[in-house]
């Protein structure tokens, strides 16, 4: 009838609506999601698939789909079901207000880092350059924000895969990060400098924990998921040799698992430091403790 838009021939299914109610379904049922948690990871998908932001979909949702879109966004939704993490199917996660590239040689960038992030942005004067090192820098989210937070600080980051450290260095170029790459295994092709601050988010994991079998983390690389000694092996190996990599006053500043706050701050009296305190999440857990150096 002229003066009303013509009733839609496509099936719900069939409309971006339709495939999103149906995905959001499947992945609820098959990673045990919350209906609002299946909801963003289907368009988060989907959107990718399509290739368009994720509002696009709303603005959208009654649009018939092609085969071949229909089928991009099916594969997604298919290993997303197998449990393949979102990050890694779309290849970016959001850290700190900022997109990075993350693929499964680096870790998935976590909330609990943003809170080690901001703890360092706290912990040096942000009008006169200082030295940084971040240590397993992986994607390169922890060096590239603070290069930008702070642009007169000497950020430099070290991994000791060259996969990761790639990522990083692409992550640093796209985003006009100046942090300078080492390939290093820890602290072995340092050299003579000393930092200011030194970060890390190292492996925290045990070998042995059920976790690393089960959810995003069995997509993950282990060598930067887990340590020996119940996952503290690297954390105390930082706390014995970061003093002689740090000047006078200088602080290290350590993520952990949620359990290990206390024996952290043990390790680091036992090495000298001083002004040593945990710092808790959203959650309520220490997750983060940092140390200075005598001044």
């Amino acid at each position: 009838m002229a003066g009303h838009a013509a009733a839609s021939t496509h099936r719900p299914a069939d409309t971006i609506a339709g495939l999103l109610r149906q995905a959001a379904q499947r992945l609820a049922v098959a990673l045990v999601l919350d209906r609002a948690g299946a909801r963003i990871e289907a368009r988060a998908l989907c959107a990718h698939a399509l290739g368009v932001e994720a509002g696009w979909l709303l603005a959208h949702d009654l649009e018939p789909l092609t085969a071949a879109q229909a089928a991009a966004i099916e594969a997604l939704i298919a290993r997303r079901e197998r449990g393949e993490p979102v990050a890694y199917l779309t290849g970016t996660r959001e850290f700190h207000g900022r997109e990075f590239a993350v693929t499964p040689d680096v870790l998935i960038p976590r909330p609990e880092t943003e809170l080690l992030v901001g703890l360092a942005l706290q912990m040096g004067p942000a009008d006169r350059p200082i030295r940084v090192l971040d240590i397993g820098t992986g994607s390169g989210i922890i060096a590239i924000t603070l290069a930008l937070e702070r642009p007169r600080w000497q950020v430099s980051a070290l991994d000791v895969c060259p996969r990761a450290l790639s990522q990083a260095r692409a992550n640093a170029a796209r985003l006009g990060a100046p942090v300078r790459f080492l390939l290093s295994d820890l602290f072995s092709h340092v050299g003579d400098t000393t930092f200011d601050l030194i970060v890390s988010n190292p492996p925290y994991i045990a070998q042995d924990d059920p976790h690393l079998g089960r959810g995003d983390l069995r997509f993950e690389p282990v060598l930067a998921l887990a340590s020996g000694n119940n996952g503290l092996a690297l954390i105390e190996h930082l706390i014995q040799t970061a003093p002689s990599y740090l000047d006078r006053g200088g602080a290290l500043l350590l993520e952990h698992g949620w359990q290990q706050g206390e024996q952290v701050r043990a390790w680091m009296h036992a090495a000298g430091y001083h002004d040593i305190a945990s710092h808790r999440d959203l959650a309520g857990w220490s997750r983060v403790t940092a140390g200075r150096t005598l001044s």
